[in-house]
């Protein structure tokens, strides 16, 4: 588990879990905290409350279902008492109540006001990245300027590659993306993406001009992180964020 860094307002607190440590078995084996991927519920549970006691976290984290989308959640507004809901991203300004979001190569994207009043933390993969989904995060704040963002991890620049409709998808919403793509040499079509620089453009684009994080890579970093490319089966990664 380790903390966004970032130069966040004292009262806003994160946590970034990694697969260390927990209690499930191969292929989930260590801290997967998915429940939607195979692993024993009782696993799931276990690793649920392994990582909420080890960071002092003030409540259950309000999981969702997620589905690539580009829903954003009140947190204050949303009955949770039957069940995840479904969305890509919650947001909230009341204390105690955490946003998470679960990833295995997917962009997770943490947000905070500068005021320290409103948190939200967003799934980006790329359909949800190219549709809108930190856009409609950001619709959620009063005024994106005054807000920071930090990018956890996921798939690195140098695996993550895809085809010629994933590039021109982004293109299409933004001209300046295409400095976001590498051809694949001696692959025809085929070209490496990088995430993070595709979610700064847009961040940027949006009015947030503060953004940190970046970096990691979930595909070589076998050791910290779940990699749904790599592996195919395998657990998740939680990121939080909650206002103290």
């Amino acid at each position: 588990m380790f903390k966004a860094d970032w130069p966040a307002p004292f009262n806003v607190k994160t946590a970034i879990s990694t697969r260390e440590g927990g209690v499930s078995l191969p292929p989930y084996d260590g801290l997967n905290l998915g429940s939607h991927v195979n692993d024993r519920p009782e696993a799931v549970a276990q690793n649920r409350q392994l990582f909420r006691q080890q960071i002092n976290m003030p409540a259950e984290p309000l999981w969702l279902n997620q589905v690539h989308g580009t829903d954003c959640v009140l947190l204050e507004q949303t009955d949770f008492s039957t069940g995840p809901f479904t969305a890509d991203a919650s947001t909230t300004k009341t204390k105690g109540l955490v946003s998470v979001v679960l990833t295995a190569d997917c962009l997770p994207v943490l947000f905070c006001d500068l005021a320290g009043t409103q948190v939200a933390a967003a799934h980006a993969g790329w359909r949800g990245l190219v549709d809108g989904v930190l856009e409609q995060t950001l619709t959620q704040f009063t005024d994106p300027s005054q807000v920071m963002a930090w990018l956890g991890p996921a798939i690195g620049p140098t695996a993550f590659e895809v085809g010629d409709e994933v590039r021109l998808a982004f293109i299409e919403k933004e001209a300046k993306a295409d400095a976001a793509f590498t051809a694949v040499p001696n692959k025809p079509g085929k070209w490496l993406a990088d995430l993070y620089q595709l979610a700064r453009l847009r961040l940027n684009a949006a009015g947030v001009s503060q953004i940190y994080g970046g970096g990691f890579c979930t595909y070589t970093d076998s050791d910290d992180f779940y990699s749904y490319r790599r592996d195919g089966e395998t657990g998740r990664m939680a990121s939080c964020i909650w206002i103290d």
